[in-house]
């Protein structure tokens, strides 16, 4: 199959469009024609090799909705027509005991979407049936995107971990996955708290759920005050604050991909029983339940549409974090 896609030549390049040839789906693959895909910071990360595990020609893009348009061996044909979505992970080898238990995000072979493979910038992307999600009804297309990265990353610490509807919750960074993680969190019946270095966001953190809004640079006064913190910064933080700032066995949960070390003491831990946790989206299972959640509870992102032919000014403005909270790029004809 002849498809379109728009690739980064190098690191930092600007994506250019080009014609590739998608090979036939294999068993148990199938292949979804691209309606809308999100940009996520990771996109920009691999775009740039800021891990780097980058591979050039490299086409990002790992929010996906699109149409099944074929399937490989093994897939029922009905499916052809479903509107499903696709995140962070393609596949996984459905052998190991973490796959057997239901934990396959866990798995030791995981096939992530823009490594090594084409992702959603593009007219058609391929991937293993069970990693791509029914949209449910009630759930709109050209929205869900980002749910399938931004979404589950901050609905698996409160599924995954069974955090209590009592909890007292803080989110750190109140962004594409942040705003999300306000949404559930409320959602979830915990008490919300936003933190944030701009203040000028306090007022939408509260429509998406916060009861209360504090600056980070508060923190060193809030002293055992929360049962999980849920943070989406790439940042350092004042780490020992940080710390201090959660109930007894409270717990961190570290999302932003901070390149350099978290910086803990042992007593930070060992006091009080605190925690520190993280966790790379989560499974398909955990999908579907997200998407229940959100169509029982309104739970959507904000998002801004461009064209996918405009995906280089998508990409600049969010290095320069101008963007409330997510784009979507949509495929035209």
């Amino acid at each position: 199959m002849d498809i379109s896609v728009w690739e980064a030549g190098s690191a930092t390049a600007s994506l250019q469009k080009v014609k590739r040839v998608l090979l036939e789906p294999g068993p148990d693959e199938l292949v979804l024609e691209v309606l809308h895909c999100g940009l996520c910071h990771s996109d920009l990360s691999m775009i740039d090799n800021s891990w780097g595990i980058s591979q050039y020609p490299l086409v990002p893009g790992h929010e996906v909705v699109g149409r099944v348009v074929s399937v490989g061996p093994g897939v029922d044909s009905a499916v052809i027509g479903q509107i499903r979505g696709l995140g962070w992970i393609s596949g996984s080898c459905f052998r190991c005991h973490q796959c057997l238990e239901g934990t396959s995000n866990l798995c030791g072979s995981l096939e992530a979407t823009i490594v090594g493979r084409q992702g959603g910038f593009a007219s058609h992307v391929k991937a293993h049936q069970d990693w791509t999600v029914v949209l449910p009804e009630g759930l709109d297309p050209a929205v869900a995107g980002p749910l399938f990265c931004a979404g589950i990353t901050v609905f698996a610490p409160l599924v995954d971990e069974q955090v209590s509807p009592m909890a007292h919750v803080a989110v750190v960074g109140i962004g594409g996955l942040g705003h999300l993680a306000l949404q559930f969190a409320r959602a979830w019946g915990c008490e919300v708290t936003a933190l944030t270095t701009d203040g000028t966001k306090a007022d939408e953190a509260r429509r998406f759920g916060a009861h209360n809004v504090m600056l980070l640079e508060e923190l060193p006064a809030l002293l055992g005050r929360f049962d999980l913190i849920i943070n989406t910064a790439n940042q350092a933080l004042d780490w020992p604050a940080v710390m201090g700032s959660l109930a007894p066995r409270g717990r961190l949960h570290q999302l932003g991909a901070v390149l350099q070390p978290i910086q803990v003491g042992a007593f930070d831990l060992i006091s009080f029983r605190r925690s520190i946790t993280g966790s790379p989206t989560s499974s398909p299972g955990s999908l579907r339940k997200m998407m229940e959640f959100c169509v029982r509870h309104d739970i959507k992102p904000q998002v801004e549409h461009l064209p996918l032919d405009q995906v280089n000014e998508a990409i600049e403005r969010l290095h320069r974090g101008d963007v409330r909270y997510r784009f979507v790029l949509d495929q035209v004809a």
